[in-house]
C-alpha cells in the first residue's frame, strides 16, 4: 500500500535503523499523552517508532488518514499476531493483551468473519431497555453506600463495581466466578503480574462457560454456546474472554473519564441542571480525547509495506493511536461537541460491535449518579488526578469527589 506522505519530509522507517524510541509505558506518558503526541508529530510525522514495553518495538500511527487506510486494509495489515509472538518473551507485559486468541479481535479472513458474526449476534440480543434497568438496579445500592458520607472515590466505589456487576449480568456470570475475573482483568491491563492474571482470567471464563452449559439463560454466554458456529471448547472460552475483557476495564474507564471531564470542564457545568450540553456529548468528547483503549488497535503487516515516506517492517506491531489520530490537526478543527466522527470504536472490519450497548450503559451510569448527587465536586485539584500507567489503556487511578450528604435513595 503506497500513500502520499503525511508530512513534507521523509524519515527512516520506524523499527529499522531507529535508535531512539518513544516509550509508551512510562508514568510521564500516562500523565501527558497529548503532549507526547504533539512532540511525536513534530519529530516523526504520522508514523512514530515506539516501545510498548522495554525491548518491545512497534510503530505508532498518529495520522488520521494513514490510520483509516491501514484499518480498512486487513489483507496487508491483518490483526493476527502469531508471527510477532515468536519474537517476544513469555513474560512480556503486553503479551496477555496482544497475544493471538481464536476470537474476532485477534483473527483475520474467514476466521475473523466467523467469530465476529457470532459476537455481533450475541451482543445484538442485549435489550437496551433491560440494560438501562440493569444499570439502575446496581447503581442505586452503590450510591446508597456513600451518599450519606459526603465523599467517595468514584473509581473504587462506583464505576468499577457498577461495570463489574452490569457486565456479569449480561454474561450470566455468578459472583464466585466474576470476582476472579475482575482481579485478573486488573492485573492484565495494569501489566502487573500480567501472565498470572492471564491464566486466572482464562480459568474463570472456562468455569463460566461450563456453568452456562448446565444453567443456560437469556445472556451473551448462552447465545454464544447456541450459535450456529458451534465453537469448540477453546474457541468458546476465547469468545467470552474478548467480550469480558473489553467490557470490564474499558467500560469503567469510559464512565470515569467522562465524569472527570464533566467535573473539570466548565462547558459541562450545566449538565446536571439540564443544560444544552448532554452526558452523551461528554462521552463523545472523551471518546475523541481520552478513549479507554487509545492504543490497543494493533495490526501486523504480512510483509514490508510503504506508508507515506516510511516502510513498515513485516510482523512488527503497527498500533493505531485512536487518541493521537482523533487529534490530528489535519482533520480536527475547533469545538467538536456532538461530533462522533472519532476512531474510538475503531474502523473497518474490526469496528467495535458493542458500541451501542456501551453508550447506553455508560450514559445511564453517569445519569444515575448525577441525578442522585447533582452537586458533585472534585475533592482535589484537577492537576492532582493521577492516570494509571500503561501503553494500551487510559484511565484514572482514582476520582475523589465531595458533595452534600443526602439520605439513601429508594430502591425500586
Amino acid at each position: 500500500m503506497t500513500t502520499p506522505p503525511d508530512t513534507g519530509r521523509a524519515h527512516s522507517a520506524p523499527g529499522r535503523g531507529v535508535e531512539e524510541r518513544v516509550p509508551l509505558y512510562t508514568a510521564e506518558f500516562a500523565a501527558h499523552p497529548h503532549r507526547a503526541y504533539r512532540r511525536m508529530r513534530e519529530r516523526y510525522g504520522a508514523l512514530v517508532p515506539v516501545e510498548l514495553a522495554p525491548g518491545v518495538p512497534a510503530t505508532l500511527v498518529i495520522g488520521y488518514r494513514s490510520a483509516l487506510r491501514i484499518l480498512n486494509d486487513p489483507e496487508r495489515f491483518p490483526a493476527d499476531p502469531r508471527s510477532w509472538e515468536k519474537t517476544v518473551a513469555e513474560d512480556c507485559p503486553v503479551l496477555p493483551v496482544l497475544q493471538w486468541r481464536p476470537n474476532a479481535p485477534r483473527s483475520t479472513g474467514t476466521a475473523h468473519t466467523r467469530y465476529r458474526r457470532a459476537a455481533t449476534a450475541a451482543l445484538d440480543g442485549v435489550d437496551l431497555h433491560t440494560a438501562r434497568r440493569t444499570v439502575e438496579q446496581f447503581a442505586v445500592p452503590l450510591i446508597n453506600t456513600f451518599c450519606s458520607v459526603g465523599s467517595a472515590d468514584l473509581v473504587r466505589e462506583y464505576a468499577f463495581p457498577l461495570t463489574f456487576e452490569v457486565i456479569n449480568a449480561m454474561l450470566g456470570c455468578p459472583p464466585e466466578i466474576s470476582e476472579r475475573a475482575a482481579a485478573a482483568t486488573a492485573a492484565i491491563f495494569d501489566g502487573v503480574d500480567a501472565d498470572a492474571g492471564n491464566r486466572m482470567f482464562g480459568e474463570a471464563v472456562t468455569d463460566l462457560v461450563e456453568f452456562k452449559r448446565s444453567t443456560p439463560g437469556d445472556d451473551i454466554t448462552t447465545r454464544l454456546l447456541n450459535d450456529p458456529a458451534r465453537f469448540d471448547e477453546e474457541e468458546m472460552v476465547h469468545q467470552v474472554l474478548a467480550l469480558y475483557g473489553v467490557g470490564m476495564g474499558p467500560m469503567q474507564s469510559l464512565v470515569i473519564n467522562a465524569l472527570s471531564l464533566m467535573l473539570t470542564d466548565d462547558r459541562f457545568a450545566d449538565v446536571m441542571l439540564g443544560g444544552a450540553v448532554s452526558t452523551r456529548d461528554a462521552l463523545d468528547e472523551v471518546l475523541f480525547d481520552d478513549p479507554p483503549l487509545p492504543n490497543a488497535s494493533v495490526t501486523y503487516p504480512r510483509q514490508p509495506v510503504l506508508v507515506g515516506s516510511a516502510w513498515l517492517p513485516a510482523h512488527q506491531p503497527v498500533v493505531i493511536s485512536l487518541a493521537g489520530c482523533n487529534n490530528d490537526p489535519e482533520i480536527r478543527a475547533g469545538n467538536h461537541t456532538g461530533n462522533r466522527a472519532h476512531l474510538a470504536w475503531g474502523a473497518g472490519p474490526h469496528t467495535c460491535p458493542a458500541q451501542h450497548t456501551a453508550y447506553v450503559v455508560a450514559q445511564e451510569a453517569i445519569d444515575q449518579l448525577l441525578d442522585a448527587l447533582p452537586e458533585l465536586e472534585l475533592a482535589i485539584a484537577a492537576g492532582e488526578l493521577t492516570w494509571r500507567p500503561g501503553p494500551l489503556h487510559r484511565t484514572l487511578a482514582a476520582l475523589p469527589v465531595i458533595f452534600p450528604s443526602s439520605p439513601p435513595l429508594h430502591i425500586p
